[in-house]
């Protein structure tokens, strides 16, 4: 399956990133789990390497690469245990600069597309809504257009990077009575008046800042829409799709590490006289783990496959979100057991990984909508198409 997807090419950028990641975030990390705050010099190493552009057009300073150089970035994040710290990286490269790429002016592309790359600037997007949580279309923030500026009011909430970011890709209503058709997208400078944000406290996911964001009369210039307006809704559902993978394609990277970490434990733990890697029920418990692993694996490479050659797989992704949060919630909740008491204490890597595993079945849409999704799709036979070609 390795040399399906991925060439010597690719494995010696994945080599580069591995040792990266240990040489320049991984001493940090503890740092920033504790403060909730990753500090900005990290962005600009990593949009000194390229890490931020790989998917983005030579244009604006990226590398244009194929999707799998995407897919190793994912895998080696998750491998260093900070899901927060991940989530900050993603979030910036795959949710609001997938935006600015897609929909941004001209003018934006070259101002911010440009910047974020080189990690000079920093991005969010803002969606989810305090009453509206994963009901995307029952949003309640407002675009009106009056002259030359839109004026915006409304809250977002759960947003990643939505404290220290520099811009904000904002989703509003700029005709409400329309519903979901009514919906635009906006960019607003962090600097903005009326721009406010409120940190939220998580569970796990520590490293990164995730936002309450208010929009008090917030004025921006006309030419900060993106795209057309009105066709927000389908803009936000075309990205779904990459969105929903990338958490299949982190929780499938997760469950690796922790199975990996947990057979090492495993091998030197003795119990009764012998490694507690020889105790069957052990070990056949850790053969289906692996064997979930691995269907995961290869489902999420052939949509990552399929998705790079322009296939609509918003279905598959959805699919591969559900399934591999799951497998991943379900592996690590047993690797922390197999560790015994240690597992439950924070200087080893399982406690942390629990913590952050179980946001998998909750953020970028939780499971059962996306059951509801897939239902639609399977039964009711909805066939959803992509807002541009």
């Amino acid at each position: 399956m390795e040399s399906m997807y991925f060439t010597e090419e690719h494995q010696l950028f994945r080599n580069s990133l591995r040792d990266f990641l240990q040489k320049e975030v991984v001493p940090h990390i503890e740092k920033w789990e504790k403060t909730g705050t990753i500090e900005r010099f990290i962005w600009n190493k990593f949009g000194e390497m390229g890490f931020l552009g790989i998917s983005y057009p030579e244009k604006y300073g990226g590398l244009d690469l194929d999707i799998f150089y995407m897919i190793i970035l994912l895998e080696e994040l998750q491998r260093i245990n900070s899901a927060g710290f991940a989530a900050a990286i993603w979030a910036h490269a795959y949710l609001a600069m997938t935006h600015l790429n897609a929909e941004g002016s001209e003018a934006i592309k070259e101002k911010y597309l440009s910047a974020s790359i080189t990690g000079d600037m920093i991005g969010c997007l803002c969606i989810t809504e305090p009453f509206g949580g994963s009901d995307v279309a029952g949003m309640r923030t407002t675009a009106v257009k009056k002259g030359d500026n839109y004026v915006i009011n409304g809250s977002k909430t759960f947003i990643t990077n939505g404290v220290y970011s520099d811009y904000l890709i904002v989703a509003a209503k700029t005709n409400p009575e329309l519903g979901n058709k009514g919906i635009s997208i906006f960019l607003i400078d962090r600097d903005t008046p009326g721009v406010s944000a409120t940190k939220l406290d998580k569970l796990g996911w520590r490293a990164s800042d995730t936002g309450e964001i208010a929009f008090d009369n917030v004025t921006i210039p006309a030419s900060n829409l993106m795209g057309e307006e009105n066709k927000g809704f389908p803009y936000i559902m075309q990205h779904f799709a990459l969105e929903r993978l990338i958490m299949g394609v982190n929780a499938h990277a997760r469950t690796q590490y922790a199975l990996e970490y947990t057979l090492e434990y495993m091998s030197n733990r003795e119990a009764f006289g012998k490694t507690i890697d020889r105790f069957q029920v052990l070990r056949h418990k850790i053969a289906d783990h692996y064997t979930e692993l691995e269907l995961c694996k290869t489902f999420n490479y052939n949509i990552a496959f399929r998705l790079d050659k322009g296939e609509y797989v918003v279905k598959e992704a959805t699919m591969s979100k559900l399934k591999s949060t799951k497998v991943a919630d379900d592996a690590i909740y047993d690797c922390l057991q197999f560790l015994g008491g240690y597992g439950y204490m924070e200087e080893y890597p399982l406690a942390r990984l629990f913590r952050d595993s179980r946001l998998g079945p909750i953020g970028g849409g939780t499971s059962e909508i996306l059951r509801e999704i897939i239902a639609k799709m399977v039964i009711d036979g909805k066939d959803y198409k992509p807002a541009t070609k």
